[in-house]
Parts: structure tokens; sequence; C-alpha cells
């Protein structure tokens, strides 16, 4: 990934990211010159899509094959009212082009399938997984490994919600790989099993927390900044008002 020049308007849109020595001028055209596939412009991908396009992610690929619903609006809020009916992609778009026209975005109207994976993620250095289902996630993070594609993966749930950062071709410190979801979830729970948010609820907030914490490790992922989540499970309790991070590692497969 080829970092790309900053003009003076880019530098100034993005000021308080280039003085962060963590981040600097080299991070911000590092962030410019990424290229982010995000699945799902739901709970998760409002905030994933809203703060990457304003931290300038050059270009921003969306997943999505749902219209925007009446129930969606308390909790996607990349979308309003006027936008009911509509692609959740188209609506998606131009929330982003309204926070930063400098960003390219790709809308993908389809649902992720086995058949359609690879092609989806192929180009992509970074996929985020904002979907709301089990069969997705497996899918979404059995590819990704395969493709060598690092994966921001983030699941909600009532109050509550998880979060980590999977790169399971990679080598960790101790000399073995990076763990992979299936290391972390060796296999989805039965169907029926785990109720969905239209059968259980949820609240609207808890999306903006989690979506924002997986936004948060793609920028330190692009720009080098801190430790990102690899090996490891962040945890958040929102009615505790509580953080827990648990150490996951490889297993024998």
């Amino acid at each position: 990934m080829s970092k790309q020049p900053l003009n003076p308007e880019e530098v100034q849109r993005y000021a308080r990211h280039i003085i962060l020595p963590e981040i600097g001028g080299a991070g911000q055209q590092a962030l410019k010159a990424a290229r982010v596939l995000v699945i799902g412009a739901g709970g998760l991908g409002a905030p994933v899509l809203q703060y990457l396009a304003a931290a300038g992610v050059g270009t921003l690929g969306i997943v999505d094959d749902d219209t925007v619903s009446l129930s969606n609006l308390q909790r996607q809020i990349i979308h309003g009212t006027p936008d009911i009916g509509r692609a959740k992609a188209d609506s998606a778009i131009d929330a982003i082009q309204r926070i930063n026209p400098h960003v390219e975005v790709i809308r993908h109207i389809e649902r992720l399938n086995a058949a359609n994976a690879e092609a989806l993620f192929h180009g992509y250095g970074i996929i985020v997984d904002g979907s709301d289902n089990f069969e997705t996630r497996y899918l979404a993070a059995d590819t990704a490994e395969r493709l060598e594609i690092t994966l921001v993966t983030a699941a909600v749930g009532r109050f509550d919600g998880s979060l980590t950062v999977l790169q399971p071709w990679k080598v960790a410190a101790n000399g073995s790989l990076n763990p992979g979801y299936r290391d972390l979830f060796p296999a989805p729970p039965p169907p029926g099993v785990v109720p969905s948010c239209a059968e259980a609820g949820i609240v609207g907030a808890l999306t903006g927390v989690l979506g924002t914490l997986q936004a948060m490790e793609v920028i330190k992922i692009i720009t080098g900044a801190g430790e990102p989540l690899i090996g490891r499970l962040l945890m958040y309790d929102g009615l505790a008002a509580r953080f827990e991070t648990i150490k996951y590692s490889r297993k024998v497969r």
C-alpha cells in the first residue's frame, strides 16, 4: 500500500490526526491509501463507516443487500427517516459523502455468501465484519484467513458485545501462528439457540460503542499506532459499564 500525498485542504481536515506522533503525516497518507471493506451498513457498520470516512480512509466498500426500515433507526445512525425504503448501501454513501467528499465508496448491493466472498474481498486490505448472524461471521472469518486479509470482527447482544482482530496467517511473538476465529469459537451455535436482535432486543447505543471500537482498531492497524486486539477478545458489559480482555491462542488444527 503506497502512501498518497495530502492536498492542503486534507492537511487542514486531518490536522488533529497529523499532530499526533503515533499517526502524523505518514499515517494520514496511509489512511488515504487504505482500502477497507465493511460487511453491513447497520448497527455496527454505521459508526464504522462514519468514523473511517471522517478519518480519511481513501476507499470504503460496503456489502449490504438490505433496505432501511423504521425499526433500524434506533441504532443504525448513518440512516435517517427520509431514507426508509432505500438501499442501505445507497443511504450510507450519501452520509459518507456529506462527512468527507475525499472518500471513494464502492457499493456491493448483495448478500455475502460462499459464491461471492472471495471476489468481494479481493483488493481490500482490511475487512470489517458488522454482520448480525453466525453464518456470515464464520464465512467472513474463513475467507479472510484463506486470503490472508486482516479481519476486525465484533458482535453485540442486548447490552453487551465483543471485539477482536484476526491475522491468523502471521507469526506471533511466541513463534506460533496467531489464532483464528475458529480457535476462539470452534463452531457456530445450533440454529435458534441465540435469539436475533429482533427477538431479544438491543439498546441502540451499544452498537455505537462496539462499532466505534472497530473503527479504532482499523485506524491503529493502518497507521501502526498502538497494539491491535490480535489474540485478545475485548468484552463490554454495558449494564455494568465494564470492559474485560481475555487472551486466546492458536489451537491444534
